[in-house]
């Protein structure tokens, strides 16, 4: 297991050095870590959203570094289909942006590192890491 996809909330949580943030050391240390370009967008709205100043982003643009983005190609577009279809067929909604990060760990063949494991317990095949309380 030498990568590992980061969720959203993995990456805030250590980039914050919030607690639950260093409950994923193990997991993140020794590897290469994968991040979808979703996680990308999602942090960059809250750059805006809550209005950063220039020190905090660029201490986030250093910060974000040490993963490796993901972009989106035809075949992380076809695994995000299976994951929506596969997972409404299951009877569970998933979020489009969570189905495009499970895409990202499915088509690495990595396990995802999330502290929100409920929103991917309708895919099929994904291997969850998750420290949550």
């Amino acid at each position: 297991m030498n990568n590992v996809v980061a969720d959203t909330d993995v990456v805030s949580y250590v980039f914050k050095n919030h607690p639950f943030g260093s409950r994923y050391d193990a997991e993140l240390a020794g590897r290469i870590i994968l991040i979808s370009f979703m996680t990308v967008a999602e942090i960059e709205r809250w750059v805006l959203q809550y209005r950063w100043g220039d020190q905090r982003i660029q201490m986030l643009r250093t910060f974000m570094q040490r993963f490796t983005v993901v972009p989106s190609s035809p075949d992380l577009c076809r695994k995000w289909a299976e994951v929506m279809v596969s997972s409404q067929a299951g009877g569970r909604r998933i979020e489009s942006a969570d189905a495009w990060i499970a895409a990202t760990a499915l088509l690495h063949d990595a396990p995802l590192l999330t502290n929100n494991r409920n929103d991917y317990l309708g895919v099929t095949g994904l291997t969850l890491i998750s420290h949550a309380p």
